[in-house]
């Protein structure tokens, strides 16, 4: 990266939405700094789909072809490092990178995602994003038919257990403890063939990530391909709600149709604006982020 520190666009995270952004302020001639700190939280996932074009391919593949193209712009640079602080206003922000640099930016993009929260079970992590899974718009073709779990309480139970029945009526409901659902929801779930058990997980049993078991506290091994989980999560980056962007009750970053946020100059995009998680719905963010973070800085610069 070149010694002028200032830029007119900071964009924090260098995944998906972060890129495409990249592509659409490089194509618009901008001075961009993308800063990623090399953690993406798919990096296990062997496969992305519903990515036209990139079916199939791993997200690592998307990435590196991505981010070749993106810096074939001459005015974008790319900085391996993470953010720890930001501070200052509408085309005058400061940041300040966990190495110790500062650098200027007139507009700030967020595309930092989120952190799931995964419950305390042996072998789930080993297991996220391989057949511990959260989408079945994402993973549900390749375990279609297949014996497969929903680990989650309450009404979200019921209306997850509807939606991923479509891929397969081999499925099982894993409260991980007493229920919650109500006894007409568990009577339509019970018409549908799908059982629902009580009893708390212990471990996911898996060969390389690849789920074969769950066993339940009691002993029971209960044969499994795939289990969706429907985890609680976190920001990753805690400083877009300490410049005073509003977060929305579900946790996410508050943003208008042009992924601006409630802070002048500070934009969203990706998995931390969003309950729609994919590669294709981050890129499309990005995107109109990008495009709508250079018409700001034409009407606000001239």
């Amino acid at each position: 990266m070149e010694e002028n520190n200032t830029f007119e666009v900071v964009i924090v995270g260098g995944s998906y939405a972060g890129l495409a952004a990249g592509m659409a302020l490089g194509r618009s001639m901008r001075r961009v700094l993308i800063v990623d700190g090399g953690k993406p939280c798919n990096a296990q996932t062997p496969h992305s789909h519903n990515f036209l074009a990139h079916d199939g391919h791993t997200p690592a593949h998307i990435s590196a072809v991505g981010r070749e193209q993106v810096l074939a712009y001459p005015t974008i640079h790319w900085l391996s490092d993470e953010v720890r602080d930001a501070s200052g206003s509408n085309l005058d922000f400061q940041i300040e990178m966990v190495s110790g640099k500062k650098i200027s930016a007139k507009k700030l993009l967020f595309a930092t995602g989120i952190k799931d929260q995964l419950p305390e079970i042996e072998g789930i992590n080993d297991c996220w994003g391989i057949s511990a899974i959260h989408c079945p718009y994402c993973h549900g073709y390749e375990y279609r038919d297949m014996p497969t779990g929903l680990l989650i309480n309450g009404e979200m139970a019921f209306e997850k257990a509807r939606l991923i029945h479509h891929w397969t009526k081999q499925l099982t409901v894993f409260t991980n403890g007493t229920s919650t659902i109500s006894t007409t929801q568990l009577e339509q779930l019970a018409a549908r063939g799908i059982t629902v058990v009580e009893t708390p997980v212990n471990r996911i049993v898996h060969t390389d990530g690849s789920l074969s078991h769950v066993k339940l506290s009691d002993g029971t091994m209960v044969a499994l391909k795939a289990l969706y989980i429907a985890a609680p999560f976190v920001q990753h980056c805690l400083i877009p709600a300490k410049l005073g962007c509003e977060l929305l009750p579900s946790g996410h970053i508050k943003v208008d149709e042009f992924q601006k946020t409630t802070v002048p100059g500070v934009s969203a995009a990706g998995d931390n604006a969003t309950k729609f998680r994919s590669v294709a719905s981050a890129v499309a963010a990005g995107t109109v982020a990008g495009a709508f973070i250079n018409h700001e800085l034409i009407t606000e610069l001239g």
